[in-house]
């Protein structure tokens, strides 16, 4: 009995030691989808089995419930260590508060100046300081089927004149050059952002995201002339607003059209027997002299100010931006990773080409409504589609965008 008695108290004692760490580690997370969940619990335990000194304690929440809650996590005295996040306007909102932590050290120590693209500092760093840590991104491009491109014997134009000509040359043939659904506004925005960006620059784009620059600023006024040039050409699906972006996307499918604006999300909605057929170029440049910007959503960590376990914090972001937990995302999800160390076999070849493309670029853009605040967003986005159909209000449109920004970004946002 005395023997079962002592070997009783050491299996207590050993198993009181196993639960007592040096460091507690909390981290609210949006992954609450299925495969990301498992994913980011497969990375939590190898960085717990390289440091088993800290305890890791996940907090999941869906999307939407996450995106109430976070303005409240970080104004509290006692926020989570670490919070999954998206890069843009959403992330600096909380950074020009001062409640998000300084992690320049963390880039600095764990090279992600060499190991990370260099258009992602443009969306991580402010006042040459760094906040945010990009982790996961899709590109934008222009989807087009390779088999009209072949029957017609043209070439993915790299230059706004060829784009051009591509399009009327599709257009004299009974081919819509460019399917779009604007039911829901943000498909439009898409073409204010990429012309934007090709004729005023990455820099300017940005500057207009956040109230800098007034919307009827002659630079803004010259997007529109790019624009509604193609719209008076007749170059996009006719009654584009009777269609969602997946319904317009049947008429690409059925060859109807040749070429489609859209996210590397496109690909799960095309159907098996036409993915082969289905390729992407690079928005074409509209001036050379102007700095290469590109639509690319980013997920990615921040540390909130007042976080208690900083220097966990910091050891956790090092390991999430290491090739090893890299590679254990894009083996299990598929999805693009930033660090560029990521062997490329491990992507398919599409995925591939748009890495590369990826990479020659100067700086990145989140899209129209992660890059400005949501009420803007959402009166550029009516003004945009007003524009679709009634290009010649154009002066009067930009009037009220003005007023509406000189409102909106004087108010306190909460």
């Amino acid at each position: 009995m005395k023997k079962i008695f002592a070997l009783t108290m050491m299996l207590v004692l050993t198993a009181g030691l196993s639960v007592v760490y040096a460091e507690e580690l909390i981290v609210n997370s949006m992954h609450s989808d299925p495969l990301p969940k498992e994913t980011f619990a497969a990375l939590v335990a190898e960085f717990q089995k390289q440091n088993p000194d800290i305890e890791v304690k996940v907090n999941t929440t869906a999307h939407e419930e996450f995106k109430k809650s976070v303005r409240i996590w970080l104004a509290s005295d006692n926020p989570p260590d670490v919070i999954t996040w998206f890069a843009g306007n959403r992330a600096m909102f909380f950074i020009e508060k001062g409640l998000i932590l300084d992690i320049t050290d963390v880039w600095e120590e764990g090279g992600l100046f060499e190991k990370f693209p260099k258009a992602f500092r443009s969306i991580s760093f402010m006042d040459d300081k760094a906040y945010f840590l990009p982790d996961t991104y899709y590109w934008w491009a222009i989807y087009y089927r390779k088999s009209i491109f072949e029957q017609h014997n043209i070439t993915p134009p790299k230059t706004w004149e060829e784009l051009l000509n591509v399009c009327a040359g599709l257009k004299e043939k009974g081919i819509t050059p460019f399917t779009i659904g604007t039911k829901y506004r943000w498909t439009a925005a898409a073409w204010f952002d990429y012309i934007n960006m090709r004729v005023n620059g990455p820099e300017f784009h940005m500057d207009l995201m956040f109230g800098k620059v007034p919307y009827n600023d002659e630079r803004v006024a010259k997007v529109f002339t790019y624009w509604q040039e193609m719209l008076d050409k007749g170059y996009f699906l006719e009654n584009a607003a009777s269609y969602s972006w997946q319904e317009a996307l049947q008429f690409m499918v059925r060859n109807e059209a040749a070429m489609y604006l859209m996210g590397q999300f496109i690909m799960d909605s095309v159907p098996e027997d036409v993915q082969a057929d289905m390729d992407f170029f690079q928005f074409p440049i509209i001036d050379p002299a102007m700095p290469v910007g590109e639509d690319a959503p980013t997920d990615g960590y921040m540390i909130p100010a007042k976080a208690a376990n900083p220097e966990a914090a910091k050891k956790f972001l090092k390991f999430l931006s290491s090739r090893e937990a890299q590679e254990i995302q894009v083996a299990k999800t598929g999805r693009i990773v930033t660090n560029k160390e990521i062997p490329m076999d491990m992507y398919p070849p599409a995925t591939q080409k748009g890495i590369e493309m990826m990479q020659g670029v100067d700086a990145l853009a989140q899209f129209y409504d992660r890059d400005t605040i949501p009420e803007m967003a959402d009166k550029g986005m009516d003004g945009f589609m007003e524009f679709w159909y009634k290009p010649g209000n154009i002066a009067r449109i930009l009037d009220r965008l003005d007023r509406d920004r000189d409102r909106i970004f004087k108010e306190p946002q909460e």
